[in-house]
């Protein structure tokens, strides 16, 4: 007899936004890697992205994450790949 049960089926009035699949879904449909959520209403999941993206740039300007002496420019990852240097490790866990 297996200790834990996979929920197959969400809770009904429970909203989440697939990330995999890209549209709104009652009860958690997907893994929880691939969406966001729960929102209370299918209105807010579906905002999802506009809500995750407001967020990310509050806490980009946010003073307080970031390094003393360093300017906005210096702060931001160049996106080269290498995960070496600037932005490595910040701003994981999104």
């Amino acid at each position: 007899m297996a200790l834990f049960k996979r929920r197959t089926v969400g809770k009904p009035g429970e909203w989440f936004y697939c990330l995999r699949h890209q549209k709104v879904e009652e009860g958690p449909e997907c893994r929880a890697a691939d969406r966001f959520g729960p929102y209370a209403t299918r209105e807010e999941a579906a905002h999802a992205m506009d809500t995750a993206r407001e967020r990310n740039l509050e806490w980009e300007t946010d003073p307080r994450w970031h390094d003393k002496g360093k300017g906005p420019d210096e702060s931001t990852d160049t996106g080269s790949g290498s995960g070496e240097g600037k932005g490595s490790g910040e701003g994981e866990g999104r």
